[in-house]
């Protein structure tokens, strides 16, 4: 089964001159340039979406914005969508987990204590504290 990922760009709100198109041609051309532009990177068209946008207005006030919105897909290859389905590397060993004993959680920060050699001595018995 394919794997897919997408893109979401905001439709165009202006368009730029075009000799000869008005209105509605003008703002076709608009869409067709950034469709074409898209396109030729592999990005294939999906549908166009409008959804809200809640912004502030002043200090307490909130509006409600409508945002258009262009949406693209594009076939992930299959060692892209295997990454993408892992994002954790296979190199990297997991973190040892934790044993559930408060005295062998004791016994592994005592054991993940490295002294430092230029660091004051401390009296026998003494432990770092260490917030988690």
């Amino acid at each position: 089964m394919p794997s897919y990922e997408y893109k979401v760009v905001p439709a165009p709100e202006k368009a730029r001159k075009v000799r000869g198109l008005k209105g509605p041609a003008l703002f076709a051309h608009a869409l067709e340039e950034v469709m074409n532009e898209l396109g030729a990177d592999g990005w294939q068209y999906v549908r166009a979406d409008t959804l809200p946008q809640e912004e502030r207005s002043g200090l307490t006030n909130k509006t409600t914005t409508y945002r258009n919105l262009l949406v693209f897909q594009r076939e992930i290859e299959d060692d892209e969508a295997d990454v993408a389905a892992d994002p954790t590397p296979q190199d990297t060993p997991a973190p040892p987990a934790l044993p559930d004993d408060d005295e062998e959680v004791t016994n592994l920060w005592q054991a993940l204590d490295i002294e430092d050699e230029n660091a004051p001595s401390r009296p026998e018995g003494e432990r770092k504290r260490v917030d988690l």
